[in-house]
């Protein structure tokens, strides 16, 4: 009898241990940092990009190639408001130049990440987006529809509420920084002296450059070093031999544009990229990055890790594009066909590009240093041999010749093939030579591989 008393005793005390256990591991309290970042889908991200697409999209007001930019800065934010919820990842602080210490989650307390996320991307949207007053309308709502979901879901105010004043407090730390990074802004315009041949002038004859534009590559670079060994140099100025690479290269153009297929004028056109109707600036690679997530589906851990790093390697890429073009100064082919190839004093017979040229100079190119940046990153991340479709264009209709018909998709089977893609493309347009855009792809690439080597995610 004594015996079935002590058992009887012990069932009731193991009963507790396993209800106080069960109670323990469903309080969101005691057990909200073992709720993973890796277990939410990526879907708070996809709809911040949908949000700031269309404001990206032919803008009333230009904003110049900041994209990079906004890219980076909302790809930090969004990482430091998620990463205590990655065990194997850290905080970019003290890797990142001047970035500020980050606020700190109080521990033991739970976090919905996704409301973290929200909150960081909503705060960034409207402090970088200044350029369209479009924007605060859109970021808000949003918001608002995301936060009554995800109250819901959380069930526990308490939560809720620490989650998005996270999230806000790591946003408002990124975007006073972002505000520190370009001391260009207060610097005298450039004035071009000479216009000597194999230099770069810009086609209005006009000799005043915006400082935003000449003076893009001081920008301060997210990692010190980025851009440092990268940049190789253009071929040697000969217009009077015909045998020269320099000649040569421009030759090409030329040729190339007396004979232009239907594939050429259409993969130009696809990357033209332009201001109206169109995603200016280098826009286009966050259409890009937002299809690779829709297309791939990461977690919100691995969408935030890579937003971060790509937006990080696109940034830099375009800073030591920008400050390599304004060194050399190397003129567009518009200069060397129209003074060398096939000279005219007659305005009306000049030869033009198929596509329009961007108002600085050629070497290297912009979008080669921005795809092979923007590849390297997301290869190091997917794989080498990822198959992606971009249809940034499709629905948006143009006459190539054949009539009206949809711009359509590009498939690929690798980052790479899509950079090489976008870098013969501004060829067949007509606004870059070969050379430029093959030692632009390169240095992308070698702009992102320094970043990797820089900076670490990942704990070590």
């Amino acid at each position: 009898m004594k015996q079935k008393i002590v058992y009887a005793m012990l069932l009731v005390a193991a009963a507790s241990l396993v209800n106080l256990s069960c109670k323990k591991e469903s309080d969101p309290e005691t057990n909200g940092h073992l709720q993973q970042t890796k277990t939410y889908s990526s879907d708070v991200v996809k709809k911040w990009l949908a949000v700031q697409l269309p404001l990206l999209y032919s803008p009333a007001v230009s904003y110049g190639v900041n994209p990079g930019r906004y890219m980076a800065y909302c790809g930090v934010a969004l990482y430091e408001a998620v990463v205590p919820g990655m065990p194997s990842y850290q905080s970019l602080y003290g890797q990142l130049n001047d970035m500020p210490q980050m606020p700190q989650t109080e521990p033991g307390k739970a976090y919905h990440w996704p409301t973290c996320a929200n909150a960081a991307l909503a705060e960034m949207t409207r402090k970088l987006f200044t350029f369209t007053s479009a924007t605060n309308d859109a970021a808000q709502k949003l918001e608002d529809e995301l936060n009554v979901a995800y109250k819901t879901e959380i069930g526990d105010t308490a939560i809720f509420e620490r989650s998005k004043a996270f999230g806000k407090a790591v946003a408002e730390k990124i975007a006073a920084w972002s505000t520190t990074d370009h001391p260009w802004s207060s610097w005298s315009s450039l004035v071009l002296t000479n216009n000597s041949p194999g230099l770069w002038w810009p086609e209005n004859n006009n000799p005043t450059i915006a400082n935003g534009l000449a003076y893009w590559g001081d920008t301060r670079t997210m990692v010190a070093g980025s851009i440092d060994n990268v940049t190789s140099v253009p071929y040697v100025y000969n217009d009077a031999e015909v045998v020269s690479s320099y000649y040569k290269d421009f030759k090409e153009v030329y040729d190339l544009s007396k004979n232009l297929t239907y594939d050429q004028k259409r993969l130009a056109k696809y990357y033209d990229d332009p201001a109206v109707n169109g995603y200016p600036g280098g826009s286009s690679y966050i259409s890009v990055f937002k299809q690779i997530l829709e297309q791939q589906n990461p977690a919100l851990d691995i969408s935030a890790f890579a937003y971060a790093k790509t937006g990080i390697s696109l940034f830099d890429a375009t800073i030591g594009s920008m400050k390599a073009k304004f060194h050399f100064m190397q003129e567009r082919p518009f200069q060397f066909i129209r003074r060398v190839i096939e000279p005219s004093n007659d305005p009306a017979t000049w030869w033009k590009p198929f596509i329009s040229t961007p108002p600085y100079p050629d070497f290297p190119a912009n979008h080669a240093v921005f795809s092979g940046a923007f590849s390297e990153a997301l290869t190091g991340i997917f794989g080498d041999n990822l198959s992606f479709t971009n249809s940034t264009y499709k629905g948006k209709m143009i006459d190539l010749g054949k009539g009206p018909e949809d711009m359509g998709s590009y498939s690929y089977k690798s980052f790479y093939e899509f950079a090489s893609a976008i870098a013969i493309s501004r060829v067949y347009g007509g606004i870059h030579t070969r050379h430029a855009v093959e030692e632009g792809t390169k240095q992308g690439i070698k702009t992102a591989q320094n970043i990797n080597s820089k900076v670490k995610f990942r704990k070590e």
